[in-house]
Parts: C-alpha cells; structure tokens; sequence
C-alpha cells in the first residue's frame, strides 16, 4: 500500500521538535528590549501631553460651536414670535379702521375741510435729503409777505 502514493502527495506532520526545548533567553538580553531611553520617553510624554491638549482644546471648540447653534436656535425662534405678534397686531389694527368713519369724525367733528387749488404750497428739497428745512414761516393761504 505504501507504494501507491506518489513522492509528495501526502500531507505531511509539522516537525514539533523544537518545541520540546524551549528556548532559553539570558537576562541581559530581556532587559535591553525593555529599555528605553530617556530621550525616546520624553519624546513619547511631550506628544502624549500635546496630543491630550489638541483633545481638551477640539471638545472645547466642540462645546462652544454646540452652545452657538443652540443659541441662535433660539434667538430665530424668539424672532419669529415676535414677527408673528407684530403681524397679528398690525392686521387687528388695520382691520379695525374705518376710513369713512375717520372721514366723517374729521370734516364734522374737527371741521376739516378738503385742500383747495390755492392752498397746496410746494417746496423742493434742494439736496436730495428725507426732509425739508424750514428756514422761515409757512406763508398761510391768500396772504403774501
């Protein structure tokens, strides 16, 4: 039956020889691997250190940027009321005036009265500004200086 295997075909047994006799390392050797120079250990803190402060400074930036947003959340939302509040007012206001009433309150009441072609006095701004200066008296209506 041995025969019938070709040259290679078999699985072969790992050879475990040598883990009967383990091998035996001298102290000097143990203590040069765990050695570390005293240079190559601060070089180690020094990042260490500079990499906890990177850390403490992003979650501070983090904490800021959150508190910002949150903040700004609630300004918006407080902006918003208040718009909505203001439009309510403005349209319970407006909805309450009666132009025809405020006629009639006006020419009876207040004895106002139309302006006629004569009375209407115009005046030019002269520099573009939002108002007039008044440098003298408003002539009244029909008289002259």
């Amino acid at each position: 039956m041995a025969s019938e295997y070709i040259r290679g075909t078999s699985v072969r047994k790992p050879n475990r020889a040598y883990e009967k006799y383990p091998v035996r390392v001298h102290e000097t050797q143990v203590k040069r691997r765990n050695h570390m120079s005293l240079g190559y250990l601060l070089f180690l803190s020094l990042a260490m250190a500079l990499m906890v402060g990177t850390l403490a400074f992003y979650l501070s930036v983090q904490s800021q940027i959150t508190n910002s947003v949150k903040n700004i959340a609630a300004l918006e939302s407080q902006l918003n009321n208040l718009k909505q509040d203001n439009d309510e007012a403005y349209n319970r206001a407006s909805g309450n005036v009666d132009l025809d009433e405020v006629k009639r309150i006006a020419i009876q009441e207040y004895g106002m009265t139309y302006a006629s072609e004569g009375q209407i006095v115009t005046y030019s701004d002269g520099g573009g500004n939002d108002y007039v200066r008044q440098l003298a008296p408003i002539p009244e209506a029909g008289k002259k200086n």
